[in-house]
């Protein structure tokens, strides 16, 4: 293995990591160093390597949104209340680091249903968006663990 090889096995490491701990953006991460590597060893083998990590993260990310809208909207969960989770979602990524982004879907999803069914009404609706916050970061995981399978692959064959 060479040094760029460890080198961008760490950067996917962190790419994983990255998916769990939100502070990272974990699936551009991974698509970014096996890029610098299919760039390195400039195969085809690592072109089409490449290829199918990007076509892996892409889906991973679609179905990420996807499945857990539709389970959203299945629930009754309107999509006035998911857009006032996303905002205030976005709201918390720079006001708590971390967890902010999660904790303000949640809270946003609370608050609208609040504001929409009242208070006792709203906490069915929260519980079905932690559901859909941990069902996407486990997709995401598995698309971007897929990428590194298929990179990890990728320098085997290389």
């Amino acid at each position: 293995m060479s040094l760029l090889e460890v080198l961008v096995g760490v950067a996917i490491v962190v790419g994983i990591i990255g998916v769990v701990v939100p502070l990272l953006p974990g699936t551009a991460l991974v698509g970014g160093a096996v890029l610098v590597w299919a760039f390195d060893v400039g195969t085809a083998r690592s072109w089409t390597v490449l290829a199918l990590v990007v076509a892996v993260l892409a889906l991973g990310t679609v179905v990420k949104y996807a499945v857990p809208g539709r389970r959203l909207q299945n629930a009754g969960i309107p999509a006035s209340t998911t857009w006032a989770g996303a905002g205030l979602g976005v709201i918390g990524f720079f006001v708590v680091p971390v967890v902010g982004l999660f904790l303000g879907f949640v809270l946003g999803v609370y608050l609208a249903e609040h504001r929409r069914v009242g208070a006792a009404a709203a906490w069915p609706s929260s519980r079905h968006a932690l559901r859909a916050v941990g069902l996407s970061i486990l997709i995401e995981l598995v698309a971007v663990l897929l990428a590194a399978g298929l990179w990890l692959a990728g320098v085997a064959a290389t």
